[in-house]
């Protein structure tokens, strides 16, 4: 944070990173980085909020998994599927709240996705 008590994260300058956080399954990143998704990381604390911002491929399937904090999804291009059950399709403006330890996944729509990540902790992946 600045002196000025703001942070702010320019998208458009931050660079795709090739290493990704030890909290994620690196079967699951290695996998992710092969069929072509990716993610950049915005917040990593400031103001108490983890942020991130991921794009995935048309039907890049996210499998089930939980996290150890609550989050918010915000669909920003695209749309997804949640998977289990009769998950709804998710389309640009839309959003979820997922609760932590919630088991979720989802499939990226025909065009892919862009959604942004946010969480009120440094979560840990549990794929299930």
């Amino acid at each position: 944070m600045s002196d000025t008590g703001a942070a702010f994260f320019r998208v458009d300058e931050i660079e795709w990173p090739t290493e990704q956080p030890a909290s994620a399954p690196k079967e699951l990143v290695e996998e992710a980085q092969r069929l072509g998704a990716r993610r950049k990381f915005l917040a990593r604390g400031e103001g108490g909020y983890y942020s991130q911002v991921s794009e995935f491929p048309p039907g890049y399937t996210v499998p089930e998994h939980s996290h150890d904090h609550n989050e918010m999804l915000v669909i920003l291009r695209g749309s997804c599927t949640m998977l289990g059950g009769d998950g709804p399709t998710l389309e640009a403006g839309d959003s979820a709240v997922l609760i932590a330890n919630h088991e979720y996944g989802f499939v990226a729509g025909d065009d892919g996705m862009t959604f942004m990540t946010i969480r009120t902790g440094e979560a840990t992946t549990t794929v299930t």
